[in-house]
């Protein structure tokens, strides 16, 4: 990113009154890490109303905000969308309205920069649609999961949805691919959760008693030799929940990395998977205007509909 050739004094918009400071700028300078945005609010260099403030303060309508030009290193920019992403995720939009963008996000794509990640799938849609002057997750999908994905286009829908989701107003319904026959009788798992260290830094998550209260919902969807498709529904959000979850039930996801096994790797391999089948098929959610149910669906992609259908073809033949 290039030096600024002078300093911006932008003026702030009724509707993105109450946004924070820090979150403004991420959407101002283009490639900018947290941490230098947070370097240069401290240093006095983002200046509201010719006054200091704080990371953590919350614009004003009306507000005039003071943005330094900036120059930053190619190992400090957040990378630039490449053609291939622009395009794909273009075509990944599923419903759109003034308020907020649902997108079914493709798996391998973390959703946000940070920790060796120089792009997410938001910093990429802050690129793609530069004419939205707003633009924040919602909610969060792991890397490795594909499937729909919240973003609000406005401060207002973003504090509505947020809202909605701690009430636990919004429900996810998740499509995964698990080890062995999941007896259909068990529909509901509930065991707690801890986060711990795994090594090298590695987020783990484990069944322990000494964790946060978890849920999930299970249905089965299809039986196939030594694997089953069920659908997933967290009652709670915790990290790694339905994963973690599947792997107590005795059922560990297959293309795990992180808590799969030996045999499900021999399965995946065997119906062609190359990647974690976990997938955020549905989200219903109040509408942050009006509030009523909006539901939207986000289709598998090819790869993992040939997975299906292979191991579909395995059960005909093992028939």
């Amino acid at each position: 990113m290039a030096e600024g050739q002078s300093v911006q004094w932008i003026e702030v918009a009724p509707e993105l009154a109450g946004q924070r400071i820090d979150n403004f700028l991420r959407t101002r300078l283009k490639g900018a890490p947290k941490a230098l945005i947070y370097r240069i609010v401290r240093k006095g260099e983002v200046r509201v109303n010719k006054k200091r403030i704080k990371v953590d303060y919350r614009l004003q309508a009306g507000d005039l905000v003071r943005v330094p030009p900036l120059r930053l290193s190619p190992e400090a920019a957040v990378q630039e969308v490449s053609d291939n992403l622009r395009e794909v995720l273009a075509g990944c939009i599923v419903r759109e309205t003034d308020d907020f963008m649902v997108i079914n996000k493709p798996s391998g794509l973390a959703v946000h920069g940070g920790s060796g990640v120089k792009i997410g799938l938001i910093e990429a849609m802050r690129q793609i649609r530069a004419d939205l002057p707003f633009l924040e997750l919602v909610h969060r999908l792991d890397r490795d999961t594909s499937g729909c994905i919240l973003l609000a286009k406005s401060r207002a829908a973003l504090l509505q949805l947020n809202a909605d989701l701690k009430a636990h107003k919004m429900t996810k319904l998740y499509l995964a691919l698990v080890e062995g026959r999941w007896d259909s009788r068990r529909d509901y798992v509930n065991a707690p959760l801890e986060r711990y260290d795994g090594g090298n830094g590695e987020r783990r998550v484990r069944v322990d008693e000494a964790g946060k209260t978890a849920s999930t919902r299970y249905a089965v969807r299809e039986a196939y030799p030594s694997m089953t498709l069920v659908e997933a529904e967290p009652i709670t959000g915790r990290t790694h929940q339905i994963r973690v979850h599947s792997v107590h039930a005795g059922h560990p996801l297959l293309g795990d990395t992180k808590y799969g096994t030996e045999r499900g790797n021999a399965l995946a391999k065997k119906v062609g998977l190359e990647r974690l089948f976990l997938h955020a098929a549905q989200l219903s959610f109040p509408d942050p205007i009006d509030g009523r149910t909006v539901t939207v669906r986000a289709p598998l992609d090819k790869r993992m509909k040939r997975v299906l259908a292979t191991a579909r073809e395995l059960g005909a033949r093992h028939d």
